[in-house]
């Protein structure tokens, strides 16, 4: 992989997934814009356990496995998913998924990222860390560049 790779979890509040999610990141994919390595589907049960979800009717049956076996092999290397990364917490579904909840885990490899990434790397430079804004973030945003123009 040459882009950066993004771990992106969709909660939902029930685990009724339409595709319709994968159906876009298809679409970005098609458009150049993403590569979407994988996705998995899961559900958090009323006493707390996370299960896997079926894959959404006409998606590959391996759907899940790539993301599965990385967040696994993640927690066994650093006793918890995602330490060391900046965010310690960005990829556990703990907080994620709520009881009876559902989220879509997705493996996204930002392909328009690598000219800037090789870029980056030419200079010298190296990604020290990476976040989005959250909705109240942008919120924000918005209204100091309105106030800016």
């Amino acid at each position: 992989m040459t882009g950066p790779v993004q771990v992106l979890v969709v909660g939902f509040g029930e685990p009724s997934l339409s595709g319709e999610i994968l159906a876009e990141l298809t679409r970005l994919g098609d458009a150049g814009v993403v590569r979407l390595l994988d996705v998995l589907l899961v559900s958090r049960t009323e006493n707390g356990d996370l299960e896997t979800l079926p894959a959404p009717p006409g998606a590959d049956p391996d759907l899940g496995r790539l993301a599965a076996a990385f967040l696994t092999a993640a927690e066994d290397e650093e006793g918890q998913a995602g330490q060391g990364a900046t965010d310690p917490t960005a990829w556990s579904l703990d907080g994620a998924v709520l009881p009876g909840g559902a989220a879509a885990v997705a493996l996204i490899e930002h392909t328009w990222a690598q000219p800037l990434v090789l870029a980056i790397r030419s200079a010298g430079g190296r990604m020290v860390d990476e976040t989005w804004l959250a909705p109240d973030d942008l919120e924000l945003l918005d209204r100091l560049a309105g106030k800016a123009q």
